[in-house]
């Protein structure tokens, strides 16, 4: 017997140069993720990677940027005693949170269970100055899972995920940003303008020095810093085109060009 899969409302990809952009797209559900969008967003990730984007932008279409992982799933695959860390939805934000290129999350509204740390898997987080958060784990019975809980920790620290897990309270924008959840918080009406801001900045960086950095600052904080690796890639940076390019424009006082910009000049 065959299952279809329905994809309507499944995460959407489009490229505008360097950059990249994911949008979920079921806004007449809170943007919900379903199982059938973690493939979805799972293969958008790879093939942003392998198109040589150099950044990512992941936000939501209507008023919330996501209502988190449809709970229905969850609780289907518990009642089957199919084992629920397989569904991937962890993967899936493990996966976001290690991708070589930088990424900005658009929080165009609010974001609640799961999402939360689909958003804090990116690097940068910008939202409305209207958004808000809600972990309701502790409400619903869920013992979240442990990447999830090793991100907030080493993101946000221990009181502040403490807060949001054990408490289960709404953070409104000005506490999100307190407890750095968010790095700004924006007018509705800037918020485009703002990510495009940033984007633009992080796509005319050198590539391969921001992806070992990424890649660093990322183990240090998860405590599993390959410092012999990032040594390595420091010596490598120091004969490498990259230095030599940036080096070179910053001497002609000229915009850098890197990569494949560098390769075709």
């Amino acid at each position: 017997m065959t299952t279809s899969v329905d994809l309507s409302g499944a995460p959407l990809l489009k490229t505008d140069g360097p950059i990249a952009t994911i949008q979920l797209d079921r806004p007449r559900q809170m943007n919900k993720i379903t199982a059938a969008d973690l493939a979805v967003l799972s293969g958008h990730f790879a093939s942003v990677e392998k198109a040589g984007a150099r950044v990512l932008i992941l936000t939501g279409e209507g008023r919330a940027f996501s209502a988190g992982y449809d709970l229905g799933d969850i609780a289907a695959r518990a009642s089957s005693k199919e084992d629920v860390h397989a569904s991937g939805f962890e993967n899936v934000v493990d996966q976001l949170e290690t991708l070589a290129i930088p990424t900005i999350c658009r929080l165009n509204g609010g974001v609640y269970g799961g999402a939360t740390d689909l958003a804090l898997a990116c690097d940068f987080r910008i939202g409305v100055d209207n958004c808000e958060m809600f972990m309701p784990a502790a409400r619903l019975g869920l013992h979240y899972y442990s990447s999830g809980l090793m991100r907030f920790a080493s993101c946000l620290g221990v009181a502040a995920t403490k807060k949001l897990f054990l408490t289960g309270l709404k953070l409104d924008a000005a506490e999100m940003l307190r407890i750095g959840y968010l790095d700004e918080a924006v007018p509705a009406g800037s918020l485009d303008a703002r990510v495009k801001e940033l984007a633009s900045v992080l796509a005319a960086n050198a590539p391969a020095a921001m992806r070992g950095m990424k890649r660093a600052i990322n183990e240090i904080a998860r405590n599993s810093f390959d410092r012999s690796a990032a040594d390595q890639r420091y010596r490598e940076s120091l004969v490498g085109a990259e230095l030599r390019e940036g080096s070179a424009a910053f001497a002609e006082k000229r915009p850098p060009r890197f990569g494949a910009d560098l390769d075709g000049r």
